[in-house]
């Protein structure tokens, strides 16, 4: 059953097979027996869920159930959710209890999903490799040792180890994709916008993004027919005519054209990482699809220009959190400047403060033009890329990290360095593109990678459609830690 995927639980569910009382239960005493040693989760509460899942089966009962009533769903605790601690993995929020829910919650409460518990991240999405939470690293469940990817590792290694069937994340610079890799699952980043992001805790307002990680790539549709649409709550949400993400899903890949980017296949990318992409184009070739050449020339710029307006964002909407309307306030203080300082020196981890003084700066007078708008025009120099790119193909294809899953501590002395494990990631969130990571294989030392899909904008079905034709003709997707 913990194995099964959401179109197979929502048939036991119709069936009678299974209650959805039954069917949290079951994920609940994995997770009692799993959690302590993986920390995937930061909060869980038994009684919240189990009221859920029986108001999930009475709805079905009186005929009123979706198709995805009564499946158990873990949330990124980056989304605002009613009665539920919302702490973003921060010691600022730890004292937090949501008196509302984000659109994304709304979603899955009407489509009857059932919360398992708020899955444990990189403080405010900062970090790749969740080894930046108040709560502690989350272990990566193919190989307790190393990172499990971040900002959302909880909700990938919550897929990864069976300990929820499907779990939502959000993606800044990767956050999505890196850690779906990292721990083997299938993951996807929509168009900027398709997502409402009310609720959602902001790092980086122009570059966050809702999405979700399952194990396969009809999962993933199934969950964006659920997340997706418009909210005039955000600015920033698109009002567009609802799809149905699952239409393209079974559609053969003959005279589909693959760009592959020089720039991903250059000096830095680990050899067995090169070699299970190549191994996966080759798979896609042999469902008829065509490969060409295409150039991201200016990829080695999103780091820099990321690194830029991602804090200089994070800065801005951080300082909301100052100790007085909500969140962590220092126990003893003098006036009210020492109670703003002491509080955020208290509730922020040292990530967050580098962020939010490298943020600070490049927006301080002087060095705004120097920084922060010269960021912003190779932003638009990467989104050209991408549309001249896209006039030769439909998807591209490459690896979404130089390497498998780092081990823990290994890069958290070098900040710089872990920013470069985001190398092929960022430049989609700069360019507000859709994206996502397929399991392709595992590396040479028995960790997982994944394969990294870019679409053209509200480009989702095609890359969905992309992943399940490969998932048809690949079982990665169905290999799970031994636990």
């Amino acid at each position: 059953m913990i194995n099964a995927t959401l179109k197979q639980l929502s048939q036991q569910l119709t069936a009678g097979q299974v209650s959805a009382v039954e069917l949290a239960t079951a994920y609940l005493d994995r997770i009692d027996a799993l959690n302590p040693a993986l920390n995937v989760f930061i909060t869980v509460d038994r009684e919240k869920t189990l009221a859920e899942a029986l108001a999930a089966d009475a709805r079905r009962a009186a005929g009123q159930a979706g198709l995805l009533t009564g499946v158990p769903i873990a949330h990124k605790d980056i989304f605002c959710q009613q009665g539920w601690k919302t702490s973003c993995g921060s010691k600022m929020l730890d004292n937090f209890i949501s008196p509302y829910n984000a659109h994304v919650i709304e979603q899955c409460q009407a489509a009857g999903l059932v919360t398992l518990g708020r899955a444990n991240m990189d403080e405010f999405a900062m970090g790749s490799s969740n080894e930046n939470s108040f709560y502690g690293a989350v272990k990566n469940p193919w190989d307790v040792h190393a990172i499990p990817g971040g900002s959302s590792g909880g909700s990938a290694a919550a897929v990864a180890a069976r300990l929820a069937p499907v779990a939502t994340a959000t993606d800044t610079g990767g956050s999505i994709r890196q850690p779906a890799s990292h721990c083997g699952v299938t993951g996807i980043k929509p168009t900027y916008g398709v997502v409402s992001r009310f609720g959602m805790v902001a790092y980086a307002s122009s570059l966050d993004q809702g999405g979700v990680m399952a194990q396969t790539a009809e999962d993933c549709a199934l969950m964006l027919n659920v997340m997706a649409g418009f909210d005039e709550r955000d600015s920033t949400s698109l009002e567009r005519t609802r799809e149905d993400y699952t239409r393209d899903l079974a559609q053969p890949l003959a005279g589909l054209r693959v760009g592959l980017p020089r720039e991903y296949f250059a000096d830095g990318l680990a050899g067995d990482v090169g070699r299970i992409i190549d191994n996966a184009v080759a798979e896609l070739k042999k469902l008829g699809a065509e490969v060409v050449e295409v150039s991201l020339p200016n990829t080695q710029l999103s780091i820099p220009a990321y690194y830029v307006i991602a804090p200089a964002e994070a800065s801005a909407n951080l300082s909301r959190f100052d100790g007085v309307r909500y969140g962590h306030r220092a126990d003893e203080y003098k006036d009210l400047v020492e109670m703003y300082e002491k509080s955020r020196a208290e509730g922020f981890g040292s990530e967050v403060k580098r962020r939010i003084m490298v943020g600070t700066y490049v927006l301080s007078h002087g060095y705004y033009d120097a920084y922060y708008i010269k960021a912003q025009k190779i932003r638009r120099l990467i989104a050209n890329d991408f549309a001249a790119a896209f006039a030769g193909c439909d998807v591209i294809l490459g690896p979404v990290a130089p390497t498998a899953a780092f081990n823990l501590g290994e890069k958290s002395g070098d900040p710089v360095q872990m920013y470069l494990s985001d190398i092929y990631t960022l430049s989609v969130n700069l360019a507000g593109l859709p994206a996502m990571s397929v399991p392709a294989g595992f590396a040479d030392n028995g960790r997982p990678v994944g394969l990294q899909i870019i679409g053209n904008y509200f480009g989702e079905a095609k890359m969905l459609n992309v992943a399940h034709q490969f998932q048809q003709v690949t079982d990665w997707h169905s290999k799970a830690p031994a636990l």
